[in-house]
């Protein structure tokens, strides 16, 4: 029985994990009643958190199907990956007018958690949620909170194409030397450079992932 939190929200959060991590395939019919009783609630939170994970892009309803989780493909992952580079690097240049060592030193802690996934044996599955929280500490000294919400809902549809990769693609050394270099220029308060780098960094990763996705036989 679900009790933290509100009920339409832990059943958000529930659902959310299980398509990103490819638990409910995509295209897969997501029924309300037999969802309901799987979770033991009612029928109407299961319904409000279907239509929440629809505006968040991972379901959508579909004539005489009903809710289904939203398919995966080559063409949204050009547009998030594109939509994130134009969002990140503009947001980032309003955080470096007011970041702090306080807030950059939150950042490279945040950057020795993801040093750990590069050892044998982590979890990798959770790069997705540890790379939003470290681009997240270095955007939010730019105040802007809409902004910020369009891109933690962007990195959310992109961790299900992250967590594809990482079952095909072991190395992640190149991102992990990019975040380190984008540390370094943000401490720097090079914004010109930091900016640069996150927009090569963020479209590069869209690319590895549908040069992934293409050879997949």
């Amino acid at each position: 029985m679900i009790t933290r939190k509100t009920v339409t929200s832990s059943v958000v959060d529930i659902l959310r994990e299980k398509i990103i991590s490819h638990e409910i395939e995509a295209g897969t019919p997501l029924r309300q009643n037999a969802l309901a009783d799987e979770l033991n609630v009612s029928r109407i939170p299961v319904r409000e958190a279907l239509l929440q994970l629809e505006a968040e892009g991972l379901v959508e309803f579909a004539p005489h199907r009903g809710a289904v989780a939203t398919r995966i493909s080559v063409d949204e992952v050009n547009e998030l990956f594109g939509l994130r580079a134009i969002l990140e690097c503009d947001v980032l240049g309003y955080a470096l007018a007011k970041i702090t060592d306080e807030d950059l030193e939150i950042a490279q802690l945040v950057l020795k958690e993801f040093d750990e996934l590069l050892k044998p044996g982590a979890d990798r599955f959770t790069w997705g949620a540890l790379n939003w929280k470290f681009h997240r500490s270095l955007y939010l000294p730019s105040g802007r909170k809409r902004t910020l919400g369009l891109i933690r809902q962007l990195h959310t549809n992109c961790d299900r194409y992250l967590r594809i990769q990482i079952q095909l693609v072991a190395d992640f050394s190149r991102a992990e030397e990019e975040h380190h270099e984008l540390l370094r220029l943000c401490w720097a308060r090079d914004k010109r450079g930091a900016k640069k780098l996150l927009k090569t960094h963020i479209l590069t990763t869209g690319r590895g992932l549908i040069r992934a996705f293409k050879a997949v036989p």
